[in-house]
C-alpha cells in the first residue's frame, strides 16, 4: 500500500534499488546531493545533476523535463553517505516560469523497479521558491527511510546548495543552468496544453494590422465561455498576441462531426456548440480473444480529425520513449545484478578457481540473459503494436503532417486555414530501427530553426563540407516550401538572405516558382535592408500590441507570417547585422517573424560567446540523419531524419506552382 506523505513525515524503505519519479507538468531540473553523517555535502563530486548525471548508486536525468525517473541503488552508495536529497529547480534563462507558485504542485513518488509505489508526496505551499528539496532518503540504524521535506529556496539552486554547506555553490549552480540550457536547446518541445477555441481564434481574429477591428482576445473573453477541449489550459506563452495574417470568418464545421438529432425530428435538443461536436473514431475491427485491439487512425482525444491525429502521433512518440526507457532500465538492472553476483564470487578466494567459480559465473550470466530476453520480448511486443499503429496512421495524415511521398500531396490544394502543426522530419531510436515517428511542431512556430551545415557531431569525420552545406540549404528550401504550402494564400511570406549567392542552385525552386517576397538579398547592403525592414515590423507590431492600437498600424504593412532564411551565416554579416539577427530570433516569433538559419556554428567562433544565446534559442536540425534531439519525457537521444523530397519526384514543383498561382490571385 502506498504511503501518501505530508511534509516532515517519513516511511521505511524495504528495497535497495528504487526509482524516484517526478511529475511537474512543466520542465524542471532534477538532481540529488549526497551528505555525510553531519549532513554536509563534501564537494561538487557529491552532487548529481544534468551536467554530471551519474554517481555511485545514483543516476539522474540529463536534461530538464516535465517527468523524471531518478535511479537509486542504496547498497552501492559509499559507506560515508548517510543522506540523499532529491532536488527540483526551475530552469533559468529559458523563458519559463521563475517560481513554483506559478506552476502546478510537483508530485514525487518512490517506487520499486516494477513500478509499485512505496511512498508519494505532493509538494504544496510553494510560492516564490525556484528550487526545492523534495525528498530525503536517509540511513538510520542500518536501515533506509524516506522523508517528505518540501523545503523551498527563493534564491534558486545557488541558495539551496549553499544551505547544504557546499562552498562552490554559486559556480556549480551556474554550471547546472548552463548544462540545462544546452539540453533544452536540443530538446523537442512537448505539445503545449491547448485551448481549442483560443488556438482557432487566431485564425478568425483580426490581424495585427486589421484596418477595422482590433484583436479583442479569444472568443468568450467578454461573454459566455464555449465548451473546451480536455487539453484546455493556458499555453506556455500565456499572453494573447495578435498573429498577423489569419483570415477572418466563421469557423468551418468539422466534416467528421457526429450529427445530433434536433427537436424538429423529435429527438432531444442539442445545446452543444455546433463546431465543437467530437466525432468518435470508428470502432476497431473485431479481434481474437486475448489479442490487442487493431489500431485505428485518429484514435485519440480531439475536436477534429486533424487534432486527433496530432495527439495520436504524440502519444506514439511518448509510448516509444517510455517502453524503450523500461527496456534500457531492465538491461541496466540485469547487468548490475550480474556484476554483484560475480563480485561475490570473486571476493571469495576459494571460488575464484575450479569448477565452483565457473559454475557461478555461468549461472550469473544465464540469469542476466534470461532477464534481458524477458525485457526484449516486452519491448518487441510494444514495438509490434506501435508499428501496426504507424501503418494505419501514416496514410491518414493530412498534408501538413505527411511525408513528401504520401499520396495526399498529389491531391494538394492551397488550404483555407492554418493547420495545428507541421512535420519537420522523423525520429527513431536504435532499439526500433524499423519504426519512426513523425516529428511534428506546433504552428505558429514558437522558436526558429537552425539547419546545421557543419560536421560537428556527425558520425562520418570525412564528410564533405561543401556537400553538407548544399544539403543543408536543400533542407531549408524543402521546409520553407512546406510552410508556404500549408498556409492560405497571402498568409506566409518568405525572405532570403544569401550574401555571396552560394545557395543559388538550392534556392532555384523557390525563385523560379515566384513564391518569394523578392529576389534573395546579396551583399552587405542587401543584408542590412532585409534585416532593417523585418526589425521595423517587429517594433511596430510590438508597440501596437502593448498600446492596444493594433488597428493603427501602417496600411502597407505585410500582415502575413514572415520567415527569414539566412544562408551561410556569418559570412557577409557585420556586428550590426549580427545584433539585428539576434533581435529577430528573440523577439520575432511572438509577432509572427521567424528565423531559419543555415550555418556552421564553428564558422561563427570568431564572435566568441556572443552568439551562444542565438544558437540555444533555435531548434537545431541536420540535413543528414543524426542523433542529437532529445524527447521531453526521459531524454533519449533520438536519431533525426529530415523530411526530404524523394529523388526524381516532381511533387515540390507541383506544390510550389499551385502556391504561386494562389498568391497571384490573392494579390489582384
Amino acid at each position: 500500500m502506498t504511503a501518501e506523505l505530508v511534509r516532515g513525515q517519513n516511511h521505511p524503505l524495504s528495497q535497495a534499488r528504487l526509482e524516484v519519479r517526478v511529475s511537474a507538468g512543466r520542465p524542471v531540473v532534477a538532481g540529488a546531493t549526497l551528505s555525510d553523517e553531519q549532513g554536509r555535502v563534501r564537494g561538487v563530486e557529491w552532487v548529481a545533476h544534468p551536467g554530471a548525471p551519474t554517481l555511485p548508486g545514483l543516476e539522474v536525468s540529463k536534461q530538464a523535463a516535465a517527468d523524471h525517473r531518478l535511479a537509486f541503488d542504496l547498497d552501492a552508495l559509499p559507506g560515508t553517505v548517510h543522506r540523499v536529497s532529491v532536488l527540483l529547480a526551475l530552469p533559468t534563462g529559458v523563458g519559463g516560469p521563475v517560481r513554483f507558485g506559478a506552476v502546478a504542485a510537483p508530485f514525487v513518488a518512490v517506487t520499486g523497479l516494477d513500478g509499485s509505489e512505496v511512498a508519494s508526496y505532493t509538494i504544496t505551499g510553494l510560492d516564490t521558491e525556484s528550487a526545492v528539496v523534495a525528498l530525503e532518503l536517509y540511513r538510520r540504524q542500518g536501515a533506509w527511510k524516506v522523508r517528505a521535506v518540501g523545503q523551498g529556496y527563493a534564491g534558486g539552486l545557488a541558495e539551496l546548495l549553499t544551505d547544504q554547506g557546499l562552498p562552490e555553490a554559486q559556480q556549480l549552480a551556474g554550471g547546472i543552468n548552463e548544462a540545462v540550457a544546452q539540453g533544452l536547446a536540443r530538446s523537442v518541445s512537448a505539445p503545449p496544453p491547448r485551448t481549442a477555441d483560443t488556438d482557432r481564434s487566431r485564425q478568425a481574429a483580426a490581424s495585427a494590422a486589421g484596418p477595422d477591428q482590433p484583436y479583442a482576445g479569444p472568443p468568450g473573453a467578454s461573454g459566455s465561455v464555449p465548451p473546451q477541449s480536455p487539453y484546455d489550459a493556458p499555453g506556455p506563452q500565456g499572453a494573447t498576441v495578435p498573429q498577423a495574417g489569419y483570415p477572418a470568418g466563421p469557423a468551418q464545421p468539422d466534416p467528421s462531426a457526429v450529427t445530433q438529432p434536433s427537436a424538429a425530428t423529435g429527438g432531444p435538443v442539442d445545446y452543444s456548440h455546433p463546431g465543437r461536436q467530437t466525432a468518435a473514431p470508428p470502432p476497431p475491427p473485431p479481434t481474437a480473444p486475448g489479442q490487442p485491439a487493431r489500431p485505428v487512425a485518429g484514435d485519440a482525444t480531439g475536436w477534429s480529425m486533424e487534432e486527433r491525429l496530432y495527439n495520436q502521433v504524440w502519444g506514439m512518440f511518448e509510448d516509444l520513449a517510455r517502453t524503450t526507457a523500461a527496456y534500457r532500465s531492465a538491461v541496466d538492472f540485469a547487468d548490475s545484478r550480474m556484476e554483484q553476483e560475480l563480485d561475490k564470487v570473486l571476493s571469495d578466494p576459494r571460488s575464484r578457481i575450479g569448477g565452483q567459480g565457473d559454475a557461478a559465473r555461468e549461472a550469473a550470466q544465464a540469469k542476466r540473459a534470461g532477464l534481458v530476453d524477458q525485457a526484449r520480448a516486452a519491448l518487441d511486443r510494444d514495438l509490434a503494436q506501435l508499428a501496426a499503429e504507424a501503418e494505419v496512421v501514416e496514410p491518414a495524415l493530412p498534408a501538413a503532417y505527411a511525408a513528401w511521398d504520401n499520396p495526399v500531396w498529389h491531391a494538394y490544394r492551397v488550404p483555407m486555414e492554418i493547420p495545428m502543426a507541421l512535420r519537420l522530419g522523423d525520429l527513431r531510436l536504435p532499439e526500433s530501427e524499423g519504426l519512426s515517428i513523425p516529428m511534428l511542431v506546433r504552428l505558429p512556430l514558437e522558436r526558429g530553426l537552425w539547419i546545421d551545415s557543419g560536421r560537428a557531431g556527425l558520425d562520418d569525420p570525412l564528410a564533405d563540407s561543401d556537400e553538407l552545406r548544399r544539403l543543408a540549404m536543400d533542407t531549408a528550401v524543402v521546409h520553407a516550401a512546406r510552410l508556404l504550402a500549408v498556409h492560405p494564400a497571402g498568409e506566409f511570406t518568405v525572405h532570403v538572405i544569401d550574401p555571396a549567392g552560394s545557395g543559388a542552385s538550392s534556392l532555384a525552386p523557390l525563385v523560379r516558382s515566384g513564391v518569394l517576397d523578392g529576389p534573395p538579398a546579396a551583399g552587405a547592403a542587401g543584408v542590412g535592408e532585409v534585416l532593417a525592414r523585418l526589425t521595423q515590423r517587429v517594433d511596430l507590431v510590438q508597440m501596437a500590441v502593448r498600446g492596444g492600437v493594433a488597428d493603427s498600424l501602417p496600411p502597407d504593412l505585410d500582415t502575413a507570417e514572415q520567415l527569414l532564411i539566412v544562408n551561410d551565416f556569418p559570412h557577409g554579416f557585420d556586428d550590426r547585422a549580427v545584433t539585428g539577427l539576434r533581435y529577430l530570433a528573440d523577439e520575432g516569433p511572438a509577432v509572427g517573424v521567424h528565423l531559419m538559419m543555415v550555418a556552421d556554428r564553428e564558422d561563427a567562433a570568431a564572435y566568441g560567446p556572443l552568439l551562444d544565446p542565438l544558437w540555444r534559442s533555435l531548434l537545431r536540425i541536420t540535413p543528414v540523419p543524426d542523433d542529437h534531439l532529445a524527447d521531453p519525457w526521459v531524454g533519449h537521444a533520438w536519431t533525426y531524419e529530415p523530411a526530404l523530397v524523394p529523388p526524381g519526384s516532381q511533387v515540390l514543383q507541383q506544390v510550389l506552382s499551385q502556391v504561386a498561382a494562389a498568391r497571384r490571385s490573392w494579390n489582384r
